[in-house]
């Protein structure tokens, strides 16, 4: 299994009211597989996101990465396995402005301490790989919406992660937009082996999926 929660659980406190956004998540996800976690907005999608891809920590219960207990390993371990082997897509795509594509995607490279002609290689590698090796010095602002997804892609590629964890990936876009992403996002999962896991609320993602599981007042629906 690449990611495995036991009795996973997360809560906040708003004002006099504690808020209990999962509950008790008991998942096993296998290696190389496209999973879809359905729900409605606020149903605790993007926070189980968050608490599998470590950038959160739970009230209570565990995550497993690669059957490796995360709650005892250190914070730059932790930040190390964000940057070298999960890579995020977000709704709203969060890429910089001020960076052209070619930039952005070498970014999370940069970061782990890539050098800095194998970032160009493998920038240029991962924007082609999305159908966009004619747009490597746009900004953003000189994108479209489903561009700037593609682009979010690639920069998730970039590490050649083995998890891919998706939020809303097709919500900012329109139907047919939206259906190409979920395509290209299949055909990556199968071509590099490469886990995907996505949340959201559109349909068609989970009809490609090899799993589906649903989630609704932070519980996981059998």
């Amino acid at each position: 299994m690449i990611v495995e929660t036991r009795d996973l659980t997360r809560c906040y406190q708003l004002g006099s009211s504690r808020i209990t956004a999962v509950n008790e998540a008991n998942l096993q996800i296998a290696e190389g597989s496209i999973v879809s976690i359905v729900g409605p907005s606020g149903s605790g999608k993007t926070t189980l996101l968050n608490l599998i891809g470590l950038n959160d920590e739970p009230t209570s219960g565990e995550v497993y990465f690669k059957e490796r207990k995360t709650s005892t390993i250190s914070d730059k371990e932790r930040r190390e396995i964000r940057l070298r082997d999960i890579g995020f897509i977000f709704q709203t795509f969060n890429l910089l402005p001020t960076l052209t594509a070619l930039e952005n995607v070498e970014l999370p490279m940069a970061l782990l301490g890539t050098p800095q002609r194998t970032q160009r290689i493998q920038a240029i590698e991962c924007l082609g790989s999305v159908g966009l090796a004619e747009r490597l010095e746009h900004k953003p602002r000189e994108l479209s919406n489903g561009e700037m997804q593609r682009v979010a892609i690639a920069r998730a590629l970039a590490n050649n992660p083995t998890l891919i964890l998706a939020d809303e990936p097709t919500g900012e876009l329109d139907s047919e937009t939206g259906r190409e992403i979920i395509e290209l996002l299949l055909r990556l999962s199968t071509e590099k082996a490469t886990t995907v896991i996505v949340a959201t609320h559109d349909e068609r993602v989970a009809e490609v999926s090899k799993a589906k599981l649903a989630i609704r007042d932070g519980e996981i629906k059998t």
